[in-house]
């Protein structure tokens, strides 16, 4: 009895402890947003309303632009107190003397906030956030997030425009490469881990960054998967499949949000009270400050909004605080303060959140505490930094193909590397990687000359261009020159790389996409090889020699007759600057390849939209059935090529039966999913465990399965492990016709497997 006593008053004492350690962070918290507020006040009762005004301007000296119009006067701008933030710009050295120009010239001495697109690293540049997403390793992800943040800061920025978190279920939007891909549960869970990576829940350390969550909302919807296109969806299909990412990223904190060029159901994302001020401010409780896209508010007029005094008025009034480059707030706003059609409240509100981000960054106290020029020195590209971007990228990489074992090759032996992709270090690096140097990239040739060294006898040949489309090829090379088209012809190229096909044990080929044939303003309504590609590859085929076919590609692409001729295939997506490195890990078996898609791959484009997570119509057509009065096609099958979450390794893994804990679940209960899981094959590999979960009746259509859990393991061969997924009420939850977020009672199949098609069931009822 007196041990017990003892560990009672231990617990209690601990209880007492938290408690008081909860409180006193709450009073902290709040002390601190008061003093915030008594700065901001006291500092908005000395501005004018133009100075105010001021700050909601965001302009660029150039750099990386992503439309036509470029700011002008931009010092005698800040100096006039007419620029709130500035983007475009890096280096410590450079930022400081801008900031020096708002701080020693305008009368308030505000400072400048600094932003850049920072999406998938900054001078470390890691594969393209498509690729980060089939890791499905959100610890992983993270850190991407955390070394982008310290060198985006050590380069003196303190605003990412990152995440993207826009769900995308059509490959042929090219800016499907800059998310997480097609589910809104795994969007979530990265979106989360991304806000807290760059911004770790205090903004005012000098090497954490404000994220800007994008592109809200909906932009991957676009119709026909078309840039800057319409969007039409029911707010059903919002709330349950294409709005969770964002909420994720503002419940994690997110500082920022940027709004979207598409218009919602006829209204404009940066026109949209609706969407802004209703759902992201007053129902999603969102705190930080909205800044549109790039011109978007100008760009109001082309959608028919109005001229450009009244866009002004939609934008303002639909609660956006900063206008990026358009410069119409700069223009307007005061004059339609003057005539009553925007409150000077609403201004100040505008003004107040952006303020808010200032102090929150600690600039009012330290306008240079992102320019730290020694910092610069030992943060970027590090040696760490880089070796973390090889040890990610191998994580990333997914083996759609591996007939016969031909993967990994062997260490020995004569192989004949074939591409214009395969010596290419412009293309590595992928699109939206603003501030990487490709230079400093490393070729999958170099990859592979690092990793065996002169155990292996490689022979190169170009073999094609990237495509010998003149036309493409100009509006792909907007930015440099990313396809290189060869002197000599086509016939001459594939010939010579026959030859050295045929003086090779095996064939490696390197093909694909350039690294801005996918990322913005780059959709494409043919997603195949090109055709020069195409020619290249069926004649390495045709010599009878194994070929592997490496990709690099920023989309699911159509590869349905590469799948049935080609014995092995590995996605390596964009790999990043130490891609050529960590290609050459898994092609020699130096890693065993884990990553699974995340984005379904179409059979062709007739197809798209594909993706997973689909609704069942009266009519589902299932395989064997009769293919008249069915929902299906004449030509071709429902299914992907690839579904979502596949990904093949050098092992193989064997399933067991679902064990359920209970049959029954409970409206305040939990019940266990769980599976054995063995590793039978002869390599140590990892596998990520996939858990869906199916409502069978409902008061709206369901999909026939949604992802509610994965967890990852590493298995030695003959290696068995129990893989538990726990099941409550939150998992069933859905939002309703009339938008109520609720679970229903009934029947529900729990479905766990290695990927979206593959998986065990199991029944269980909701009571």
């Amino acid at each position: 009895m007196k041990k017990l006593h003892t560990l009672l008053i231990i617990l209690m004492v601990f209880g007492f402890l938290g408690v008081n350690a909860q409180v006193s962070s709450s009073a902290k918290s709040r002390a601190e947003n008061s003093k915030m507020d008594n700065f901001v006040n006291t500092l908005m009762k000395k501005m004018t309303l133009a100075e105010k005004i001021g700050q909601l301007n965001l302009v660029t000296p150039g750099g990386a632009v992503t439309g036509a119009v470029v700011s002008k006067d931009v010092d005698t701008k800040i100096r006039n107190g007419e620029v709130g933030g500035l983007f475009g710009i890096t280096g410590p050295d450079k930022i400081r003397k801008t900031q020096e120009i708002a701080v020693n010239n305008f009368r308030l001495h505000i400072p400048l906030i600094f932003g850049l697109d920072v999406i998938h690293g900054h001078k470390t540049i890691f594969p393209i956030p498509l690729g980060l997403s089939s890791s499905w390793d959100t610890t992983l992800i993270k850190k991407t997030a955390r070394i982008a943040a310290n060198e985006a800061t050590a380069d003196g920025l303190s605003w990412v425009f990152s995440p993207m978190v826009d769900i995308a279920r059509d490959p042929r939007w090219g800016r499907i490469a800059e998310g997480a891909g097609e589910d809104p549960f795994l969007g979530s869970q990265i979106a989360k881990v991304m806000i807290e990576g760059y911004q770790e829940n205090n903004l005012s350390k000098d090497n954490t960054v404000m994220a800007c969550v994008k592109h809200y909302a909906l932009y991957g919807a676009a119709e026909a998967g078309r840039e800057y296109n319409t969007v039409d969806m029911s707010k059903v299909r919002m709330y349950n499949e294409y709005l969770p990412p964002y909420k994720a990223a503002v419940d994690a904190g997110a500082g920022s949000v940027m709004t979207s060029f598409n218009d919602i159901n006829g209204v404009p994302a940066t026109a949209n009270k609706w969407l802004v001020t209703d759902l992201l401010r007053k129902q999603w409780g969102f705190k930080g400050f909205v800044v549109t896209d790039y011109t978007a508010i100008p760009e109001l007029i082309n959608h028919g909004m109005g001229d450009d005094m009244k866009v002004t008025e939609l934008a303002l009034n639909a609660g956006v605080d900063m206008d990026m480059v358009g410069e119409e707030y700069l223009r307007h706003a005061a004059q339609l303060v003057k005539e009553g059609k925007v409150s000077e409240k609403t201004i100040d509100d505008a003004c107040r959140r952006i303020l808010e981000a200032k102090y929150k960054l600690g600039l009012f106290e330290d306008p240079y505490r992102y320019c730290n020029d020694e910092r610069a020195k030992t943060e970027l590209m590090s040696d760490a930094n880089l070796k973390a971007a090889r040890e990610v990228a191998e994580r990333c990489f997914v083996l759609l193909k591996n007939n016969d074992q031909v993967l990994p090759l062997k260490k020995s032996g004569t192989i004949a590397l074939i591409g214009p992709l395969a010596d290419n270090k412009r293309n590595m690096l992928g699109t939206w990687s603003v501030s990487g140097d490709p230079q400093k990239s490393v070729t999958i040739m170099q990859g592979i000359k690092n990793v065996v060294g002169n155990s292996v006898n490689i022979l190169y040949a170009k073999g094609a261009n990237i495509s010998d489309d003149t036309e493409f090829i100009k509006h792909v090379n907007v930015f440099g020159e990313e396809i290189s088209v060869d002197k000599r012809s086509p016939e001459e190229m594939i010939n010579e790389a026959v030859e050295t096909a045929d003086k090779a044990d095996v064939v490696v080929a390197v093909l694909g996409e350039a690294a801005d044939m996918t990322g913005e303003s780059s959709s494409m309504s043919n997603i195949s090889l090109q055709e020069s590609q195409e020619n290249l590859l069926k004649a390495l085929v045709k010599t009878g020699k194994p070929v592997v076919l490496v990709l690099m590609n920023g989309r699911p692409m159509t590869l349905t007759w590469e799948n049935e001729h080609v014995p092995a295939i590995l996605d390596t997506w964009f790999g990043g600057t130490e891609a050529g490195n960590a290609v050459a890990d898994v092609l020699f078996g130096n890693y065993n390849p884990s990553g699974k898609i995340t984005a379904s791959f179409p059979r062709n484009v007739g197809q798209i939209p594909i993706y997973y997570n689909q609704f069942n119509t009266g009519r589902p057509f299932h395989p064997g059935d009769s293919p008249k009065f069915k929902s299906d096609y004449l030509d071709v099958a429902n299914t992907p090529l690839y579904p979502f979450g596949y990904g093949l390794s050098y092992t193989t893994f064997k399933y067991s039966d679902i064990s359920l804990s209970n049959n029954t679940l409970s409206s305040n209960g939990k019940i266990t999913a769980s599976v054995n899981v063995t590793n039978t094959g002869t390599r140590s590999g990892k596998e990520t465990v996939q858990m869906y979960i199916r409502d069978m009746v409902g008061s709206i259509t369901r999909p026939i399965k949604e992802l509610k859990g994965f967890k990852q393991i590493t298995l030695e061969p003959g290696e068995t492990q129990k893989v538990s997924f726990t099941i409550s009420v939150n998992d069933l939850k859905f939002y309703n016709s009339d938008l109520k977020y609720v679970y229903e009672t009934g029947d529900f199949k729990v479905f766990i497997g290695t990927n979206s098609q593959d998986v065990k069931e199991a029944d269980f009822k909701l009571k």
